[in-house]
């Protein structure tokens, strides 16, 4: 059963740091592109970062280049995303995403449950 079980969030201070967590079972986590997405109220779900299977390559919305930092643990199957600098248009609920392509068919992409980041001003 793929399981992707989000951590970490809660309420911070605009300027403070979290760092949420993202520990996936099922599958091979370690073939997986992995994601961090985000979803405020009343707004459509962004991409915040992503990193491929192996770490080397990281990319980020502009929003929050500079201040959040995607890795992965492939021993540990978890991703993780440090935030640092939080504003208050960061609230949102975070949620990890694990893709991988499968050749001619429909993807293989699974989600966890998210969790509420929220950052008083």
């Amino acid at each position: 059963q793929v399981q992707l079980v989000e951590s970490g969030g809660g309420l911070v201070q605009a300027g403070g740091s979290l760092r949420l967590s993202c520990a996936a079972s099922g599958f091979t986590f370690s073939n997986y592109v992995m994601s961090w997405y985000r979803q405020a109220p009343g707004k459509e779900r962004e991409l915040v970062a992503r990193i491929t299977s192996t770490g080397g390559n990281t990319n980020y919305a502009d929003s929050v280049k500079g201040r959040f930092t995607i890795s992965r643990d492939n021993g540990k199957n978890t991703v993780y995303l440090q935030m640092n600098s939080l504003k208050p248009e960061d609230t949102a609920v975070y949620s990890c995403n694990a893709w991988r392509p499968r050749g001619l068919n429909i993807p293989y992409d699974y989600w966890g449950q998210g969790t509420q980041v929220t950052v008083s001003s």
